[in-house]
């Protein structure tokens, strides 16, 4: 039986410092700024949007894993994550038909533990399917490709 809809509202605020810097805070989080490299008009002074949106893949799968490895009763004992990704710039600049967004996305995930490959496959799987990053990827039609090791 399907679960009654539960709603959580998510937001951020914002504001412009100067040049292409901003910067942000969370609920009660220090705030923190983001910037762009200076060949693309920022003072390299902190990460640009969408290095956090790679790092953001980072960081919900380090939410699922913990939450679906506990559902599936399944232990580890560390875990690593890369994300890197590609985009097109002539998007950001404007150029009709070139998506701004990323074109390709690598995630690659170190995973210590002694439970079998099946079951790694398994956990891979339902995290897929669960985090809302992955599927925000998914669902823009980027090219995602993940690796998942045991260690």
């Amino acid at each position: 039986m399907a679960q009654a809809s539960t709603l959580v509202k998510v937001s951020a605020t914002g504001k412009w410092e100067s040049g292409v810097k901003t910067n942000h805070t969370v609920r009660q989080f220090s705030p923190f700024s983001m910037d762009e490299p200076v060949e693309l008009g920022g003072t390299d002074t902190s990460p640009n949007p969408i290095e956090y949106v790679a790092a953001a893949l980072n960081g919900c799968n380090g939410v699922m894993i913990p939450l679906v490895a506990q559902e599936m009763g399944f232990t580890f004992t560390g875990i690593d994550f890369k994300t890197s990704g590609i985009l097109d710039t002539r998007g950001l600049m404007g150029e009709e038909g070139v998506s701004p967004h990323f074109q390709k996305i690598r995630f690659q995930l170190n995973l210590q533990t002694e439970e079998s490959e099946e079951r790694v496959q398994q956990l891979k799987q339902e995290v897929e399917r669960r985090c809302p990053v992955y599927n925000l990827f998914v669902d823009a039609n980027i090219d995602i490709h993940t690796v998942w090791k045991k260690n």
